[in-house]
């Protein structure tokens, strides 16, 4: 039976120019982004050895290269760049990413933010 582990990062914070509008590509704002890698993690738990597990660190930079890279339209092409990422260079067998504007303009509206979630499974599509 497969582990039910995850390493995960929370509420990741970069600034980059994604968005539809104009001014969001003009002036840019601030992206949060949470990712958890589903991953067997008892070898690494029981020899206490970085190599046997997904290194936080590794997956950050790779995360922040994607974010603050070129600029997308969508984040949802933003979310789908980082799962690819992840499930491709890291041994994971399912990743689920968030990725949130905070200061998001609405007409109208009053929210602490907006966003996407999307779960890939290594393999699956």
């Amino acid at each position: 039976m497969p582990a039910d582990d995850t390493v995960f990062l929370e509420a990741l914070q970069f600034y980059a120019y994604h968005g539809v509008n104009p001014e969001e590509q003009a002036l840019g704002q601030r992206f949060l982004v949470d990712v958890a890698l589903a991953a067997d993690l008892r070898a690494a738990g029981r020899s206490d050895d970085l190599d046997r597990t997904i290194n936080y660190s590794a997956v950050y930079k790779r995360i922040r290269a994607i974010v603050e890279g070129p600029p997308r339209r969508l984040i949802e092409t933003v979310a789908e760049e980082i799962a690819a990422a992840l499930l491709a260079e890291f041994p994971a067998e399912a990743v689920t990413v968030t990725v949130r504007k905070p200061e998001v303009a609405l007409k109208g509206a009053f929210l602490g933010a907006a966003g996407v979630r999307i779960r890939r499974v290594k393999g699956e599509g």
